[in-house]
């Protein structure tokens, strides 16, 4: 019997996969990457088995998600055209990385999961895949499967008695990590039509936040925050502090039209209020210590390091020669941000860092002012004269 490892969600579409492949003869294996959706394991794990899986892997990646694919993102700025944090983009190769690893232990030789043929997910997890093990082959059922619509995935759910919490009334699809959430479909896919407020669930509706400002103080250690408030916290539990002031401050929605990697253009909307802070805070404090060519230089890097990510292309030369560079950037990114969150805003009030670049003798207009004005006549005159 041919073996199958699936990425396996408890969702819509990989609960009728699992199915789907037992009926054609397969070992299926499902394979759940714990990257801090919150979700039940245990009703998870009962939910493949039931369903027809053989085995069910569910492995706790969140540390690794955060150490290693969230903190490099924020050391480069990484946001995908302007707006996405990139939350379900970071997590998707270190799923792929893990999904070979069960293959090789399981000695599977076929890769699957439950993307479809309009999105990012599937060229993200194939393509790692494919770098990591090109020797295993990688099926994607949605692509071709007889299911054209969600609405028929529900009625064969439906058929076989397999549990699954979508309905045809609430046809949201969404992603949740540590990082952030994303939703989509349903009265979402027309760009003219507001985000109904039940579709939020990580940030409270601005209108109804507090009408007091909230203040929140990030510390960072070579580009990489370590305090929250002067508080020490470990890498997961400091997201997790970050989600819930700036959720419960509204910070962190985003409602955007993005070039998929596919070529078209898709409605979505994210909620990502640690990412805010973070990549607010980060930007602010490498606005005081980076010198200036460096801070222009990085700010041409940050998109290429968003789009490479959005592209799935984390695992390839490129992003790791970007890396470098970036990691020489942070070597004096330490210090603090103050930032005032209210109603949905995050704004930078304060920052400090025993690396700054500022010098307010040079700044001031006042007493303490130490610049010689008289420089500046020479300093035009050779500055425009190519021209």
């Amino acid at each position: 019997m041919k073996k199958v490892v699936l990425a396996y969600s408890g969702g819509l579409d990989t609960s009728c996969l699992i199915r789907w492949y037992k009926d054609k003869g397969y070992d299926v294996i499902a394979y759940l990457a714990d990257v801090g959706q919150g979700s039940d394991f245990n009703v998870v794990r009962k939910r493949a088995l039931a369903t027809g899986a053989s085995k069910v892997y569910i492995l706790d990646l969140k540390e690794e998600f955060v150490k290693d694919y969230v903190f490099p993102a924020i050391k480069a700025n990484a946001v995908y055209e302007g707006k996405y944090f990139l939350a379900t983009a970071l997590s998707r190769p270190l799923i792929a990385k893990h999904q070979v690893w069960v293959a090789r232990k399981e000695k599977a030789t076929t890769l699957s999961h439950g993307c479809t043929g309009k999105g990012n997910d599937q060229v993200r997890l194939e393509v790692t895949a494919k770098i990591l093990a090109p020797d295993l082959e990688l099926q994607a059922p949605l692509r071709t499967w007889e299911f054209k619509t969600r609405d028929q995935e529900i009625e064969y759910a439906h058929k076989h008695k397999i549990p699954i919490d979508v309905t045809k009334k609430s046809p949201y699809s969404t992603d949740i990590n540590l990082y952030g959430r994303s939703i989509e479909c349903g009265i979402l896919e027309d760009p003219w039509v507001e985000p109904p407020e039940e579709i939020y669930k990580m940030t409270k509706d601005p209108l109804k936040c507090p009408n007091k400002p909230e203040y929140v103080e990030v510390e960072y250690a070579k580009g990489i925050p370590v305090k929250v408030n002067g508080k020490a916290y470990k890498p997961v539990d400091l997201i997790i502090k970050l989600n819930e002031i700036g959720g419960r401050n509204g910070v962190g929605r985003v409602d955007m039209v993005e070039n998929r990697l596919v070529g078209i253009k898709s409605r979505e909307i994210y909620e990502n209020p640690a990412g805010t802070i973070l990549i607010t805070s980060h930007k602010e404090l490498e606005a005081m210590v980076l010198d200036r060519e460096t801070l222009h230089y990085k700010e041409l890097i940050s998109p290429k390091y968003a789009e490479l990510t959005y592209y799935g292309l984390w695992e390839t030369p490129q992003k790791q020669q970007l890396d470098a560079y970036i990691n020489k950037t942070q070597e004096r990114v330490s210090g603090v941000v103050r930032l005032k969150l209210l109603k949905g805003s995050c704004n930078v009030v304060g920052r400090k860092s025993k690396f700054s670049r500022y010098k307010e003798e040079l700044a001031t207009y006042g007493a303490k002012d130490i610049f010689d004005p008289k420089l500046s006549e020479g300093f035009i005159r050779i500055w425009g004269m190519p021209y």
